[in-house]
């Protein structure tokens, strides 16, 4: 196959946690040619969606996180040229992402596959997105009032507030009623009024960790990894120093995931990570979905050959029904 990677600058890659880089090491071992670009290497171009890509090369003997790969030339290539279009790019989803989504979307018609979904991606903002399964949910409130705000605070006594575009765990709070600083943390994180923020009762099953649960074309990986919060701490997030362990699936993990497949599915949200504390659903991430790499290394379970063989399945099934038309 010829895959496009659609990632950060190479350099910012820590290729021992990064699961981009699981999954190009793994298309690379298996012979596929790999092509990276970032996002502003798209363009218009003639009525076609292009990139400047360069072919990337995995050296065998890693020294350091910038010596890890080789690339060639950049050459101008349409979209629809590759097998499939990987868009891995970090948030923050913001307006230059939304554009991306957009020239994706249209390279889609135009003949390209892209992974995920630039629709799909689109419209699951990742924290809002859960408001569809209320069924899954612990209690949630969204909105930027105060007075909203603490009647929820009222009710749940514990809650979390979180911004709706944050990631690894910035800007969360945990506040209750009896909280001196009550008033300036809504104050601030809904920017007096200015933005709209989520709120949910506290689940205190956070202490056996925030599990990251991925699925791939609508099938869990068989371990969650739990990120387990610091002393002190109530966000779990690797990225605020919490400590990763992979754990089996519940029932419940099963259960919700049972639930989401189809719908993720149905959207073309082929990789996945669902965020579930206790028994609760709590996010979506559709963006760039990571974890795979600490899954591997506990369990033995390689997470990037699963998502490998997904795309190679659908690339065959895509080239089948073309020589059938």
């Amino acid at each position: 196959m010829k895959l496009a990677f659609i990632v950060d600058p190479l350099d910012s890659i820590k290729i021992n946690k990064d699961s981009s880089y699981a999954m190009m090491s793994e298309a690379n071992m298996r012979g596929h040619q790999i092509y990276v670009f970032e996002q502003h290497d798209m363009a218009l171009l003639d009525n076609q969606v292009i990139c400047y890509a360069r072919v990337l090369q995995l050296k065998a003997t890693l020294s350091d996180n910038k010596q890890w790969y080789v690339t060639g030339d950049i050459e101008k290539i349409p979209l629809n040229n590759f097998d499939a279009v990987m868009m891995r790019k970090d948030p923050p989803f913001d307006m230059e992402y939304v554009y991306s989504t957009y020239l994706l979307e249209l390279a889609e018609k135009q003949g390209a596959l892209v992974i995920n979904s630039p629709k799909g991606v689109r419209d699951h903002n990742e924290k809002l997105a859960i408001t569809k399964f209320p069924q899954l949910i612990t209690p949630t409130l969204v909105t930027s009032q105060a007075t909203l705000i603490r009647e929820f605070i009222a009710n749940h006594r514990d809650i979390i507030l979180k911004p709706l575009d944050g990631m690894g765990g910035a800007g969360i709070f945990r506040v209750s009623e009896s909280d001196h600083n009550l008033s300036v943390i809504i104050e601030t994180i809904t920017q007096h009024g200015a933005r709209t923020v989520m709120a949910q009762r506290y689940i205190p099953e956070i202490t056996l960790g925030d599990k990251r649960i991925l699925v791939i074309d609508g099938e869990a990986v068989p371990y969650a990894l739990a990120r387990i919060p610091k002393r002190g701490e109530t966000r779990g997030n690797l990225a605020a120093g919490g400590t990763g362990t992979t754990q089996d699936l519940s029932p419940r993990d099963r259960e919700i995931v049972a639930f989401l497949g189809p719908e993720l599915i149905k959207n073309g949200l082929m990789l996945v990570g669902l965020d579930v504390i206790g028994d609760y659903l709590t996010e979506i991430n559709v963006t760039s979905p990571t974890g795979m790499q600490e899954i591997a290394k506990q369990t033995g379970f390689n997470v990037s050959a699963k998502m490998i063989d997904a795309i190679e399945k659908v690339v065959q099934k895509n080239k089948t029904a073309q020589l059938r038309m």
